[in-house]
């Protein structure tokens, strides 16, 4: 808790490493630096002898610095404890939070709006919080792991808030126990719900209605204890993509750089992989499994109303995000041998940016001030391939943040899946396609050798390929017969020129409620919004399964079989294998250009430039696409809501039940489409624009 409550200018100061008094930072040693620059070799880990380090490139915790543990101080080591970091970040905010949007609609009655604006808190923060962090985290005198450490902190702190839901509001209650079947004598269903919702009637005085059901609480508020709680998420994980980049960048070789943080992105890449798959299985176990028992309430993860335990993952999440936070708060500043790393390297700044800040540097102060910021921001933003960069990754940031939280509701809606299924689904396209990819691209930077305006060749021919692939969102099924919604109730109303309408003559006289869904599939492979709403009058219990008999909706053929169930309704369609297998393509192609841009990132700019310059560029990754991207996605997705949940709260909205399959592809399609065309524009003119400098074409010349 005290770490969610310091303050940007407290920050600054408790990570502000001891200065060294005999440390040499002016800038005609940092400009003459290609000259005296001796061999680095290709291995990261320098032959020096740890024992002899000062005691500001030691690790540990202030005195606390025994010998033993220095064996960790080392590039090696520090990038095993970011690997975490940045997995953890993907775990919870691209795993558990997007694999449970479905989960936590139908739990809390929320639109795909508002679960947008939930999503989007995430980059909300972090675009808050980016300026500050890297500018100040970027100085000479800052540790960057103190940053880092602080930042799990508060996303651990975050992932308990975003479980809080779960535990201050009552059980879940699929259906009302025993009142769900079609009543032809009274319709006492719909007068008890009724009187519920418009008259407050106390539910507790009908026996046959369980008490602890509440028809009239709605639950929409929780969307702002998820919002606060992705707020903090983004807070925290705000250093770890910019300041952990820079620290890996500068305590590493150039021709090593690419694959440390090829490893450090992979990791982040698996990381929401794992959360995918753990995420669904933690689905199959009931969500109030501690105080009541599924099979009491005939309920199995095929349920259409099932709610698994969303909440397990993030209590796991916080309790790690403090134990990994722990050893980063023991690295130094920099790693034994980075002063002589830094020597050797040669810049591939953009030429004319290079020149100006040339000059500013023999103005420069010792510290920075609040002041120089404006001018910091103007000299990177007249780097035309810096800034075409940024745009790019704007695009590619709106394409991955808008899929990565909607993609997982869209499969199992498009292809009539269960949600634990659609998370293991997207898991299993994550690891190879994702986590491979981003490991392909740094692993092809270091394997050719190239410079930076290859890298962004590279980068463009990847985003032209995965355009292509944006067809996977073309390959669709048609809707699931759903009687009332998508079809008549029987075949003689199909040309009845009145609209289709849940109310029919078979269940007219039953009383049914809107407020009470509870799915079931009759025998003629029909879905149906309630037992009641099938006309169904019989209701047996069977295990963890429901079968209903004497249905005057549904025509079975068999009179020895039930007459439908409680589960969902098997789809015929068979092209689930076709979409994986393309998105698969999709998915590889577009994270193998993520690595490879941000080198070229790192390379365009000066080198005391790169922190800030990181940071200016997920801001404008999150303003101008991460940010949007969940809201924008969402309202489309409403856009192709058929069938509403009903409650009593009208101003409270609902869950949506039933989507529009064609409209919702269609839609995924465009928005993919339009953005990775934008890519490959931005992409072509960085490349179009890059100026190399005088210094990196001689020593490739020399190489050559």
């Amino acid at each position: 808790k005290m770490a969610a409550d310091v303050e940007s200018s407290d920050l600054s100061t408790i990570c502000q490493a001891p200065k060294r008094s005999n440390m040499n930072n002016n800038n005609s040693a940092r400009s003459s630096r290609i000259g005296s620059a001796t061999s680095t070799g290709t291995t990261t880990d320098l032959d020096l002898d740890l024992e002899t380090a000062p005691a500001e490139q030691r690790f540990g915790w202030r005195s606390c610095q025994p010998q033993w543990l220095q064996r960790f101080c080392s590039a090696k080591w520090a990038l095993f404890w970011l690997c975490w970091g940045g997995a953890l970040q993907g775990l919870i905010v691209n795993g558990f939070v997007n694999v449970n949007i479905s989960t936590i609609e139908r739990r809390f009655g929320l639109r795909s709006r508002q679960t947008g604006l939930v999503a989007s808190g995430y980059d909300l923060a972090s675009f808050v919080c980016l300026v500050p962090v890297t500018y100040y985290g970027g100085r000479k005198g800052a540790s960057k792991p103190c940053f880092i450490a602080i930042g799990l902190l508060l996303m651990g702190l975050g992932s308990l808030i975003f479980a809080l839901p779960h535990f201050l509001v009552g059980s879940y209650r699929a259906t009302i126990a025993e009142a769900n079947s079609c009543d032809l004598e009274a319709g006492r269903l719909t007068n008890q719900t009724m009187a519920a919702c418009h008259e407050d009637f106390e539910l507790e005085s009908y026996g046959d209605v369980d008490a602890d059901v509440d028809v009239s609480e709605s639950l929409t508020w929780t969307v702002w204890l998820f919002f606060a709680a992705q707020l903090l998420h983004g807070a925290g994980a705000s250093p770890l993509f910019t300041l952990g980049v820079t620290y890996l960048d500068e305590n590493v070789s150039t021709k090593m750089s690419s694959v440390y943080l090829g490893i450090y992105y992979t990791m982040a890449i698996i990381g929401p992989a794992v959360g995918y798959v753990l995420g669904g299985q933690l689905l199959l176990i009931y969500t109030d499994f501690v105080a009541v028992d599924a099979a009491d309430l005939s309920l199995t993860s095929d349920s259409k109303v099932w709610i698994g335990a969303w909440w397990i993952g993030f209590l796991f999440a916080a309790l790690v995000c403090v134990l990994i936070a722990i050893p980063i708060f023991g690295y130094p500043k920099s790693l034994p041998g980075a002063e002589k790393l830094q020597l050797a390297k040669v810049s591939e700044a953009h030429a004319a940016s290079a020149a100006k800040a040339t000059d500013s540097q023999t103005k420069s102060r010792p510290r920075r001030r609040l002041g120089e910021l404006p001018h910091a921001v103007l000299t990177l933003f007249k780097n035309p391939t810096f800034f075409f960069l940024n745009l790019a990754g704007a695009t590619e940031g709106l394409v991955i943040a808008g899929f990565a939280a909607f993609l997982p509701k869209q499969i199992e809606n498009q292809f009539s899946i269960s949600p634990v299924i659609s998370a293991l689904l997207m898991g299993l396209i994550t690891v190879p396609a994702g986590g491979g990819g981003t490991f392909l691209g740094g692993y092809l930077v270091k394997k050719l050798n190239l410079a930076c305006g290859g890298i962004i060749k590279m980068c463009l021919l990847a985003t032209v390929v995965a355009t292509f692939f944006t067809s996977c969102f073309l390959v669709s099924c048609p809707n699931v017969a759903f009687a009332g919604v998508t079809t008549a109730y029987s075949p003689a109303l199909q040309f009845n020129p009145l609209p289709i309408s849940l109310e029919a003559p078979c269940n007219a006289n039953c009383g049914c409620s809107r407020s009470n869904y509870d799915p079931i599939c009759g025998a003629d492979g029909v879905m149906y919004y309630s037992p009641c709403f099938a006309g169904c009058t019989e209701e047996q219990q069977l295990d963890t399964l429901k079968i209903y008999r004497n249905c005057s909706c549904i025509e079975n053929p068999f009179e020895q079989l039930p007459a439908a169930t409680n589960v969902m309704c098997e789809s015929k369609c068979q092209s689930l294998s076709y979409f994986v297998g393309l998105c698969f393509v999709l998915m590889l192609f577009t994270f193998l250009a993520t690595m490879p841009a941000l080198s070229a990132t790192l390379r365009c700019v000066q080198d005391e430039q790169r922190s800030f310059a990181l940071g200016l560029q997920w801001i404008k990754v999150r303003l101008m696409g991460t940010i949007p991207a969940p809201l924008i996605f969402g309202a489309l997705i409403d856009e192709s809501c058929m069938l509403w949940h009903e409650s009593c709260d009208e101003q409270a909205g609902g869950a949506c039940l039933v989507y529009d399959n064609f409209y919702i592809s269609r839609y995924m399609w465009l928005l993919a489409l339009i953005g990775k065309f934008c890519s490959v524009v931005f992409f072509l003119g960085a490349w179009w624009f890059y100026v190399p400098p005088k210094e990196s074409l001689n020593a490739k010349k020399d190489e050559e």
